[in-house]
């Protein structure tokens, strides 16, 4: 019996298991996947957004405000990258700016600082890159861009360290009220526990019907991505966006903070909630999307194209709360976009209701930072030398495109939930996420994989389940 289990090892469920951590309880946290950061979070812009896009007085505006204002202190204390760069709303119609306008006075509402519109000129100025077209822009200085990968491992391992469980490869397949709380049907038995947290992205909606006669239904908006070469990551230095629509802020150009450069998405509403693959009617539309808002878009530079889910509820609001006829059951619904900087005031609002509820004391040995894997190459040469000198691996280059070392990967794995997987490694160093996208080090990462967790190489997978690399018989050694 837990006290609390969370479904879903995202952003959002990662965020609240680390801010429950501060709280005398006994928490898991279950997911159907392999590692964490494996749906939604995985997928998506990796924008800090400013918040004027959301309607006053929403749910999803006074979080995503809270979210953006928490984001550079907490990425600090649990090292991971993010950097404020500004956004741009661009419009390249006269007749249309009275729409920036409308944008300008919703983010005052919501109280974004520093919002304020531009003149074709100045946005010129901003970014030289924009078409000539451009006639305004609404700059905001306080949006930002942020790494989904090394932000929702970081809650999730700060979260373990401080006592919380992760049950990976455990999807729930029913939920039962008890006498107690809940029970959990998965595929590793049953769970139990006294107040469930229900943050499962596309599949939030099928949780809380198992238990509340009020449904709710989230549609799966799929979004497909362009990510370019590095040598294209200073085409633009802040984010640019066209004014946005019915389907959310529409297409993008934005340098990653990695230093490339990222195209998209696209926001097509789908039914199969697993459906992640990409069109090639989607990426021709992000192309011509694009270069209507950024000129000589260098689009033969793309490296790799992929999809994410949008986990879109019927009303456009995030849905966070205790549900009304299930006790103890609380909600984390609907959180599309702008759920990846909201993610913070989620986490807190989360573990405020939870807490509140249950009546959970706080502990007085709360570990609240966490460091992140050293990166050589970020490293002065001195720093480098050292370094290597008391750790010979890392100066062993694994992957050349993003030159990853042997001891950053040997780091990956066995640090609290190690990367499992060619794709947690990934994810975790950027092994493979360079111009030749794992076409060179994915045997070598394979080999270090296999010998640190004793399997056989083809046990290995790309992100686990049945996504082997290698099938039939082999040799245990390349």
């Amino acid at each position: 019996m837990y006290d609390i289990i969370i479904i879903g090892a995202g952003v959002s469920g990662s965020a609240s298991a680390r801010e429950l951590s501060r709280y005398k309880a006994n928490i898991c946290v279950v997911d159907k996947e392999e590692d964490v950061c494996s749906g939604t979070s995985k997928a998506n812009s990796a924008i800090a957004h400013a918040g004027y896009d959301a309607e006053p007085g929403s749910l999803m505006a006074k979080l995503n405000v809270q979210g953006n204002e928490m984001m550079e202190a907490l990425s600090k204390e649990l090292d991971f990258p993010f950097k404020r760069i500004g956004s741009m709303v661009v419009c390249v119609h006269e007749e249309d700016i009275y729409k920036l306008e409308a944008l300008l006075e919703r983010g005052k509402k919501n109280g974004v600082k520093d919002l304020r519109i531009v003149d074709g000129k100045e946005a010129h100025e901003l970014e030289p890159n924009l078409t000539e077209a451009v006639v305004a822009a609404l700059y905001a200085p306080t949006a930002g861009i942020v790494c989904p990968f090394g932000m929702n491992i970081a809650y999730a391992e700060n979260a373990a360290v401080n006592g919380v469980e992760f049950k990976l490869n455990t999807e729930v397949q029913n939920i039962r009220k008890t006498a107690g709380g809940y029970a959990l049907e998965t595929n590793n038995g049953v769970l139990e526990a006294k107040a469930v947290v229900n943050a499962a992205g596309v599949y939030a909606d099928k949780f809380h019907n198992m238990v509340s006669e009020e449904k709710i239904h989230i549609t799966p908006r799929r979004g497909d991505y362009c990510l370019l070469d590095k040598t294209a990551g200073q085409h633009v230095s802040h984010t640019i966006f066209p004014l946005p629509d019915n389907f959310g802020k529409g297409v993008l150009v934005t340098p990653t903070v990695h230093g490339n450069l990222l195209v998209g998405p696209t926001a097509i509403d789908i039914e199969d909630k697993d459906a992640t693959a990409t069109t090639q009617e989607g990426l021709d539309f992000l192309t011509n999307k694009a270069g209507e808002a950024v000129s000589n878009l260098p689009m033969r530079q793309v490296i790799t194209s992929f999809a994410g889910l949008r986990a879109h509820e019927d009303h456009h609001e995030f849905i966070i709360g205790e549900v009304k006829d299930a006790k103890g059951f609380v909600d984390v619904a609907g959180i599309e976009s702008p759920g990846l900087t909201s993610a913070p005031a989620i986490g807190k609002m989360v573990s405020g209701i939870v807490a509140e509820m249950m009546h959970l004391e706080e502990k007085i040995d709360f570990i609240p930072k966490r460091k992140g894997i050293v990166s050589l190459s970020e490293l002065d040469r001195e720093a480098q030398k050292k370094l290597i000198e008391e750790k010979p691996e890392y100066g062993n280059i694994i992957c050349r495109c993003e030159m990853i070392t042997e001891g950053e990967i040997l780091d990956a794995i066995h640090r609290p939930l190690g990367a499992r997987s060619l794709d947690g490694v990934k994810r975790r160093t950027r092994a493979g996420m360079g111009r030749c996208q794992a076409g060179f080090c994915s045997p070598r990462t394979m080999e270090i994989l296999a010998r640190e967790l004793h399997v056989g190489l083809a046990d290995i997978t790309k992100c686990g389940g049945d996504s082997r690399l290698i099938v039939g018989t082999v040799k245990d050694e390349l």
